[in-house]
């Protein structure tokens, strides 16, 4: 009789929910009550960018609390395109209800934050922040999609609300972005490789 064969594809599929569930695994177990304060000390993205134009977003918070944060967190949003519409971290709704999925990507997400994946909607995590310490969230991306944008951000202590930013505290900010409808230029390296926004 022959064996039976699980899918290698099978396996690599159900991995990623696993820590999604309840159990020791998820990020949230254990948050502690509390308020605590934060504040963004410098955040970047381009103004103007291009159609396929490489940028990088970035966004660095510190704890000016007397206390670690228990996991430090941030949000992205881009503004929905209509009023309504559900917000999207680097993308858009469109507000068609017979598509199955309506977002529209505004940029490719080529690298988010290191180890900050969460299962979170448009939510990064990279985990305690130690009294005066300071943790930058950051994601390289590519405009695919011209238009007007504002992409706002967020931060908090924790992932499921039990850690709040303490009253006062403004741990948040935009950015408006331009994406040109002109390609950026490209070019083709000595070595073969192409180069754009004279970056590799």
């Amino acid at each position: 009789m022959a064996s039976l064969r699980v899918p290698r594809l099978a396996v690599a599929v159900l991995l990623p929910f696993a820590g999604c569930g309840g159990g020791d695994d998820r990020q949230d177990a254990d948050e502690p009550r509390g308020t605590y304060r934060m504040e963004i000390v410098s955040a970047s993205f381009p103004a103007e960018q291009r159609i396929a134009q490489r940028s990088t977003m970035r966004v660095r918070v510190r704890n000016t609390d007397a206390r670690t944060v228990p996991n430090v967190a941030l949000t992205v949003k881009t503004n929905a395109l209509r009023p309504g519409g559900a917000p999207a971290a680097f993308g858009q709704s469109v507000g068609e209800a017979r598509l199955a999925n309506d977002e529209r990507p505004i940029w490719i997400v080529d690298r988010g934050p290191e180890g900050g994946d969460t299962a979170y909607t448009n939510t990064w995590a990279l985990g305690r922040l130690a009294p005066g310490q300071s943790k930058t969230f950051s994601w390289r991306v590519t405009a695919v999609d011209a238009g007007r944008y504002t992409v706002s951000y967020e931060a908090a202590p924790g992932l499921d609300g039990r850690a709040r930013l303490a009253g006062g505290a403004k741990a948040t900010g935009r950015f408006r972005v331009v994406v040109d409808d002109a390609p950026f230029d490209a070019s083709v390296g000595a070595d073969g490789e192409v180069v754009r926004d004279g970056a590799r």
